[in-house]
């Protein structure tokens, strides 16, 4: 693909995360960058594997070209999600970030165990936590290479 073609691509990002909050703030700031993008919210796991197989009342949405992860979701856990999303072939080169409170040692590793692409930990204040998405957005916006949907 070419890059101009590359760069005009509407990127369609999931973010799971319960907490609306952090939703709409993370969606603020993803809204301010300079990629094309369509960002979903699923509340939690449940609703995020319904989105991500469309199936459903997700039946003709677009499948995420990345997907935010927070662990900490009611119902279906991020573990648990991440594990079916990693373990599904039409879904396990979808790359998941997992964006989580908890910095615990045996939290990083589990999600790595699980496949996890990346681990970030949601920092405490307006500032830092912007910079944090924004640092995701970067990378994986504009320096990696993203898979086309299935």
């Amino acid at each position: 693909m070419s890059r101009n073609r590359e760069s005009s691509r509407v990127v369609e990002i999931l973010l799971v995360e319960d907490n609306p909050a952090d939703a709409r703030l993370i969606q603020e700031i993803l809204c301010h960058g300079s990629a094309p993008k369509n960002v979903r919210v699923a509340a939690d796991g449940d609703e995020a594997l319904l989105l991500l197989r469309r199936q459903g009342a997700f039946i003709d949405a677009a499948r995420p070209h990345l997907v935010l992860l927070d662990l900490n979701l009611p119902g279906r856990h991020g573990r648990e999600v991440l594990r079916e999303i990693k373990n599904d072939p039409n879904l396990r080169c979808v790359p998941v970030v997992v964006l989580t409170t908890s910095g615990a040692p045996t939290d990083v590793q589990h999600a790595y165990d699980l496949q996890a692409n990346a681990y970030v930990v949601k920092p405490v204040g307006l500032d830092a936590f912007t910079e944090a998405i924004q640092s995701v957005e970067k990378f994986w916006l504009s320096s990696a290479r993203l898979p086309e949907s299935r």
